[in-house]
């Protein structure tokens, strides 16, 4: 190849367009670089830092002229119509027919971009989610020459990134569907209905993201996140996407994230990140408040996966079926789930044993009458809750705390059920149980502070990291998450793209462990509507009304893996 040919020339300097100029230079590209800000060499000092294979091939240029003998030259200027076009505009007159011009414009008009160039049919969308991601959308117009196309594919793919070819449309994926979700955490955040900490944790522990929403918008930028949802607000007319109150005052205000020192964090005191990260370290029993025994009411995934979890943390726990008969097939269950573990290595025989000989399968309730804390694991049914609450709140013993493994219903009405809502609380925990290392922890209006203390300890005591929230549909994660994957859903509705392509950009382009799509049918398509149900119910906003390809697929009996078959075909 043509020196011509295998040169890249990057305008802006910034996240993306550094990760990119970085990637092409260790891929063995010339990479010409413009960037008229203050700080540009020290940027590139640091990016040649993390990528020393890219040395000796990134060159600092000071005329637009200058970009002239690079085959294509990407903008990656911020997300602001007039900017971008202006930088485009100063490429076309200087440089040859045949460049190919690229933009990482991430919700703005390729289109109305295209035409703004002066040479429509060359310029070609190149976006990436994150600096970090494995996969480039690549944007198309209907004026896009099939031979720009063909030669941004190649870049892409001669830099080792994946790719999906997108039309255009506000966000493409990875935006449409991230944004949107960040900007809620951060409402989330300013409405005091979680913390910081809690948040961030939330979605690591019980979802896998590799950072928090918060974290996450440090490493984007404050500004830059502010630019992305103006514009998307815009274009899509959907006033949830205007920038959250904080974030546009964090951005007016140069709380930046990552790049200015200061964002969510603080990184200047490294130790504020790393703390917001850290795993609760394990207490004892919360003072006042001995725990000798435990009842788990419900026979199933759920309410054996917490009975596992307690009996191996050496507390006693009455396992409460509708039957006798039931209550023993639960115990029969924990038992081969502790084999299994026996087998992997994370648990002796002996541990084992002794887990199985605190578990007493029962199917008398008035069993529980002498437990210092009973948590509920029934159906996700809050009539059939209140129920079991009000039997609950005459059985049990003064003071006993009286739990809820809710995911979205409302806590105050388990504890308005019981006569006694002071003792009783949400503890949402994640499945599967013994994995799963999140529990959301939700008081009520009601709930005595004792009760709070204790059940934050108690998790230390399980091995299990406490996040609080306000009661609230869906709490934390079902908050964030599900209207994530509703998006998602309505996205492939519309036929702008696959599920497969859906799922490809969310976990190489943002570092999901799983896409949208294989995660609903992990979480089944029944309990994912029920859920998207109930947080529309409560907020009655186009937004969160379930998608109809949802409906029609648990109707039609696709409900998942479980079924054998949800948005894909199992066994």
């Amino acid at each position: 190849m043509s020196a011509r040919h295998d040169t890249l020339g990057v305008v802006g300097l910034g996240t993306i367009g550094g990760a990119i100029a970085a990637r092409a230079a260790a891929a063995g590209h010339p990479v010409l670089v413009l960037d008229p800000g203050a700080r540009t060499k020290e940027r590139l000092s640091r990016l040649l830092d993390a990528t020393p294979e890219a040395r000796g091939r990134i060159r600092l240029v000071d005329r637009w002229d200058e970009l002239a003998p690079a085959a294509t030259v990407l903008e990656a200027v911020p997300e602001r119509r007039d900017t971008k076009a202006e930088v485009l505009r100063a490429l076309d007159r200087v440089c040859p027919p045949g460049t190919v011009l690229a933009s990482t414009a991430a919700a703005l008009s390729l289109t109305d971009l295209a035409a703004a160039s002066g040479r429509p049919g060359r310029l070609v969308g190149l976006h990436l989610a994150l600096p970090t991601a494995g996969l480039a959308e690549i944007g198309r117009t209907v004026m896009t020459d099939d031979s720009a196309l063909t030669r941004v594919h190649d870049l892409v793919d001669g830099i080792g990134l994946g790719r999906v070819t997108v039309g255009d449309r506000p966000g493409f994926i990875s935006t449409a569907l991230l944004f949107g979700f960040l900007n809620q955490a951060v409402t989330m955040y300013d409405q005091r209905l979680a913390g910081r900490d809690d948040i961030d944790a939330a979605m690591r522990h019980g979802c896998g993201l590799p950072l928090g929403p918060l974290e996450l918008l440090d490493l984007i930028g404050t500004d830059t996140a502010c630019d992305v949802l103006d514009v998307l607000s815009a274009r899509s007319a959907e006033p949830s996407l205007q920038p959250a109150r904080r974030l546009r005052h964090m951005a007016l205000a140069g709380l930046l994230g990552r790049k200015s020192g200061r964002g969510f964090y603080d990184y200047r005191q490294p130790a504020d990140a790393v703390d917001a990260a850290a795993p609760p370290a394990p207490v004892g029993p919360p003072a006042g408040h001995v725990l000798r025994t435990v009842g788990v009411v419900g026979t199933g995934t759920m309410a054996t996966g917490i009975a596992e979890v307690f009996a191996k943390s050496g507390i006693a726990t009455v396992l409460v079926g509708r039957t006798d008969a039931r209550a023993r097939t639960a115990l029969e269950a924990i038992a081969a789930s502790t084999a299994r573990a026996v087998r992997r290595g994370k648990l002796t025989e002996a541990e084992r044993q002794a887990a199985l000989e605190r578990l007493t399968p029962v199917g008398d309730r008035t069993r529980l009458a002498d437990c210092d804390l009973v948590v509920e694991a029934v159906a996700e049914d809050l009539e059939v809750k209140k129920q079991l609450f009000a039997e609950l709140g005459r059985l049990c013993r003064p003071g006993a705390l009286l739990a809820t493994t809710t995911s979205s219903l409302p806590v105050i009405e388990c504890g308005l059920a019981s006569g006694r809502p002071e003792d009783v609380i949400g503890l949402h925990f994640f499945n599967p149980a013994p994995l799963m290392r999140l529990v959301e922890v939700i008081p009520s209006l009601e709930t005595a502070p004792r009760h709070v203390d204790a059940a934050r300890e108690l998790c230390g005591r399980l091995g299990k990291h406490p996040v609080q929230c306000m009661d609230r549909p869906g709490f934390i994660v079902n908050a964030l998450l599900f209207p994530y994957l509703n998006g998602a859903v309505r996205l492939t509705e519309s036929h702008y793209a696959t599920a497969d392509e859906i799922d490809e950009v969310m976990k190489r382009g943002c570092g999901y462990p799983l896409g949208p799509f294989e995660l609903l049918d992990i979480i089944g398509l029944d309990i994912s509507l029920s859920i998207q149900r109930v947080l529309h119910d409560a907020d009655r906003h186009p937004r969160t009304l379930p998608a109809p390809l949802l409906g029609h697929l648990v109707a039609a009996g696709r409900a998942g893996r479980k079924s054998g078959a949800g948005f894909r075909v199992y066994g």
